[in-house]
């Protein structure tokens, strides 16, 4: 029996939602109401992760589905994010507030692209670069942060680290992607407390807990990345002097 057409165009309408409130955060932004722009950022990031469990879930995966979610990506990820930025810090900043806005835009472009053109050959409990909707929480999260304070010091901080977060993006440093979790027994009950620590984080301090998490997160891959190099080198100078 053929499934209805309406359930597949069920998931493409999350995806087009997030394009929707994509636009609308860039408009937001232009108006200054900063703080919207950057919680309508999180609402297309619930939209993206609904419309690839509800195609997977409705068995209604398709090449059309995920060029169209690449291109939601770079609106909702990309624009509205860089846009947030630049109306809220860079416009201070002449030229540099404008490359890094744009740089940022680009090499999400170019994330997104190298993403759907390897997908099916790279391992799936592993991104290569930072993804996309990670670098775009990272600016509506310190968006949040500055926001809550007047300092130019912290704006002028959140737009440099912005610049080597789109640089990770087109990097091939490993970052998990948390889509095949082992949840045994033992490994339910840590996922179950690191969650409830990560709410209590977020609780107590919302803007900077979540900076914190997803800072923790970019830093995790750099980190990694240096582990092994050290690690390989180790064996293959150990194996030079036997």
């Amino acid at each position: 029996m053929s499934k209805p057409r309406l359930v597949y165009i069920l998931p493409n309408l999350f995806t087009a939602a997030s394009i929707f409130t994509g636009i609308i955060s860039i408009v937001e932004a232009s108006q200054g109401h900063f703080e919207k722009a950057a919680w309508l950022i999180f609402l297309s990031l619930i939209f993206d992760g609904l419309d690839g469990r509800i195609a997977r879930l409705t068995q209604t995966c398709s090449r059309f589905g995920l060029e169209f979610d690449s291109l939601a990506d770079i609106i909702a990820f990309g624009a509205a994010p860089a846009m947030l930025l630049y109306f809220q810090i860079g416009a201070r900043y002449g030229r540099f507030g404008i490359l890094v806005s744009a740089l940022f835009v680009v090499f999400g472009a170019i994330r997104l692209a190298r993403f759907n053109v390897t997908d099916n050959c790279n391992d799936p409990t592993v991104f290569i670069g930072l993804p996309i909707p990670t670098a775009a929480v990272f600016v509506a999260a310190g968006s949040l942060l500055v926001g809550s304070s007047d300092s130019g010091t912290l704006g002028f901080v959140l737009l440099s680290l912005t610049l080597p977060v789109a640089l990770l993006m087109v990097s091939n440093i490993r970052y998990p992607s948390f889509k095949r979790i082992d949840l045994n027994r033992p490994m339910m009950l840590k996922t179950l407390i690191f969650l409830t620590l990560v709410a209590s984080l977020i609780y107590l301090f919302s803007s900077e807990g979540l900076v914190l998490l997803i800072f923790l997160y970019i830093l995790y891959g750099p980190i990694r990345g240096i582990r092994v190099t050290m690690e390989r080198s180790r064996r293959i100078f150990g194996k030079k002097r036997t």
